[in-house]
């Protein structure tokens, strides 16, 4: 069963990247089968684990043997794989069938089936992985897939930037989790989960020497695991390459946002809680950095005009809620907001998807408008997407979203009302900007080209089926998973999670003021309200609004994007650049290395040679006769072998004649 949900994937993609150019549609059609099968076997999987709530270990065999090292193909089936499985296989498959028709245009859809094939597979390697090692190899290869996803139409200079960007600002943190893993082998002497897991508690007060300084264990390889997570999940300091990401195809963002790539840090911190648990210091550090990140990327949505890159900025956003949510060591209901966000978001960007496609390739909300009546079920489908995005009551997000609030709030500690003060106003931002999108594309008056707007339709069928199954599970998730993800003394979780029984406050948050239980309900509807009187009723007082100093200035730093981008380019991006010029390339490239190099060898010899052409034939024989005549004499000196005579005698008298 394992096999056929890990082969399957890597079937989809040899037949699409391969033999694509043979099978043609073909080709479309293995792919999405296989990830099909892959589905239907995550769910007897699940199964056999709701059933037996057992954990299955799998060792395939060897893989590196060195010395002390021994890492095996090793494969473990636990509630937190089963739930990661069906999320990954189930959303991947609605990508593959919005695919066939949303790319069936483009010369190249084979090779992009094959590569979201081979992000799966990759996926499903990470997640289902017993070691380090393991884990890094999905790892890396999630980030070698979402560079050739992004990069797809690699003749567009934006999308190369792009694929570089996510591409260097992903190697950051995976050097970061390599070093971390180098760490967990040099400490435990393995990278098996079950041994390092099982001896972090005999850890976790002792020190150890980096550098001349000397750090707890735990915190430093939690530090950076957690580094590692942060370039993966897009959290704030390496989020910026997540919105230039939309330069891809519209499938490849919901495939990277929903269910893989950016879940890889989330899953990451979540399998390794039991490290984590005992790293107190770290977890506080982890709820502040996803605090912080939720409220920044959902006040840098608020102004955004393009449509994909303002429900990107809400996927930054969103992980952060789970960042913090596992900061305040409350995994589980990480997982669960994971679990609903990756079908409302999918909602979100294939909707988004079929919208583009209905209008012509138009991402411009500016340029769009008065589309509600020519377009009803995109509308019906975004509106859905956008109210389980906000919290709408009784919606997926609702039940995740509040329930990490609460918690938080109820821990009564600064750092977790920092989080919940943060997490609410964000839950504002995010209502705004979700409702100023609808209003842009669908209820405000007409404003882009009249042609397309008389051409503009409804997807078919093959784009329709999926918006609408992932319309129904936003809705119907939350409620129908609560008690199962959540619910006290559910005992699903097993021992795939370490849910610590110090910090088991779940019950606690049904107790809390009443005021802050409501709040984020409050600030959401008002979020709403507020972009609806903005952009529907009164959008001069908005211009008006615009005129005094502060609020350009408020307004131009959100649009861009705190100046973390302007940031990085002056103070990182042109100083290296200046330096790889002034000094790597002239100096050192052009200077040094030629001049000690084979090229000025080359110079030196040519222009000494041209010199002695310039010398009369006379004078160049006596200086030739000379040398000879003196290095013989030396030989003389040197030696005394009979030899040596013999074999220089002939050249003597040669240049003697010569000489005279």
């Amino acid at each position: 069963m394992l096999a056929l949900i890990l082969f399957a994937p890597f079937l989809g993609f040899l037949s699409g990247s391969v033999f694509g150019f043979r099978l043609g549609f073909g080709a479309c059609l293995i792919t999405t089968s296989s990830i099909l099968c892959a589905f239907f076997s995550s769910l007897i999987l699940f199964y056999k684990v709701l059933v037996s709530n057992v954990i299955f270990k799998i060792n395939i065999g060897s893989w590196i043997t060195l010395n002390l090292l021994q890492v095996d193909w090793f494969f473990c089936i636990d509630s937190l794989t089963v739930i990661m499985l069906l999320v990954v296989t189930f959303i991947s498959t609605l990508v593959h069938v919005y695919s066939t028709e949303y790319m069936a245009h483009d010369p190249h859809l084979p090779r992009f089936m094959g590569y979201l094939s081979f992000f799966t597979f990759f996926m499903l390697i990470l997640i289902t992985a017993n070691n380090f090692l393991q884990l890094f190899l999905g790892w890396e290869g999630v980030g070698l897939c979402s560079y050739l996803l992004i990069n797809f139409w690699f003749t567009r200079i934006q999308a190369n930037k792009a694929a570089i960007k996510a591409m260097l600002i992903n190697r950051i943190g995976d050097f970061f989790l390599l070093f971390a893993i180098f760490c967990i082998y040099n400490i435990f002497g393995t990278l098996n989960y079950d041994i390092t897991f099982s001896l972090a508690p005999f850890f976790k007060k002792i020190y150890f020497n980096f550098l001349g300084t000397y750090f707890l264990i735990l915190n430093f390889i939690c530090l950076l695991l957690f580094i590692g997570a942060m370039g993966k999940s897009a959290q704030i300091g390496l989020h910026v390459w997540l919105p230039d990401a939309m330069e891809g195809p519209t499938p490849v963002s919901a495939l990277i946002h929903a269910a893989t790539m950016v879940t890889a840090g989330i899953f990451l911190i979540i399998r390794c809680s039991f490290f984590f648990e005992f790293a107190p210091l770290i977890l506080e550090f982890i709820a502040y950095i996803g605090s912080l990140t939720t409220f920044f990327a959902a006040s840098t949505g608020l102004f955004q005009n393009d449509v994909k890159k303002t429900i990107a900025y809400s996927t930054c956003s969103q992980l952060g809620y789970m960042i913090f949510a596992c900061g305040l060591s409350i995994y589980d209901v990480a997982l669960f907001h994971l679990s609903n966000h990756a079908f409302f978001k999918a909602l979100l960007f294939l909707a988004a998807g079929s919208i583009i496609h209905s209008t012509f390739n138009e991402q411009d909300i500016r340029k769009l408008g008065g589309l509600k009546t020519l377009l009803p079920f995109s509308y019906s489908i975004l509106l859905v997407g956008s109210l389980a995005l906000i919290g709408f009551p009784f919606l997926a997000g609702f039940y995740s979203k509040d329930l990490i609030l609460e918690i938080a709030f109820s821990k009564q500690n600064f750092f977790s009302y920092f989080c919940y003060f943060f997490g609410s106003g964000a839950v504002f931002c995010t209502s705004f900007y979700s409702t100023r999108l609808l209003f842009m594309i669908f209820l405000s008056e007409p404003n882009g080209n009249k042609l397309i707007l008389l051409k503009a339709h409804e997807s078919s069928f093959l784009i329709g089926v999926p918006l609408f199954l992932l319309a129904l599970l936003s809705i119907t998730v939350g409620f129908l998973s609560k008690d199962f993800f959540v619910g006290l003394g559910t005992p699903f979780w097993g021992n795939s999670i370490f849910l610590n029984p110090n910090a088991f406050i779940k019950a606690d948050s049904e107790f809390i003021n009443f005021f802050y239980k409501i709040l984020p309900l409050v600030l959401s509807l008002l979020g709403t309200f507020a972009a609806s009187i903005l952009y529907l009723y009164n959008l001069n007082l908005f211009f008006k609004s615009n005129q005094s100093k502060f609020s350009l200035f408020i307004i131009n730093f959100l649009i861009k994007k705190w100046y973390f981008d302007k940031f990085y380019n002056q103070i990182f991006g042109l100083k290296i650049l200046d330096f790889s010029y002034t000094f790597s390339y002239k100096d050192i490239d052009r200077g040094i290395l030629e001049f000690f190099g084979a090229l000025n060898l080359v110079k030196t010899i040519e222009q000494y040679f041209i010199k002695i052409k310039q010398i009369q034939p006379a004078f160049f024989i006596q200086m030739l006769s000379s040398i000879l005549i003196l290095i013989f004499y030396v030989c003389m000196l040197i030696g005394n072998s009979i030899a040596i005579y013999k074999f220089l005698m002939p050249f003597f008298i040669l240049t003697s004649i010569i000489f005279i």
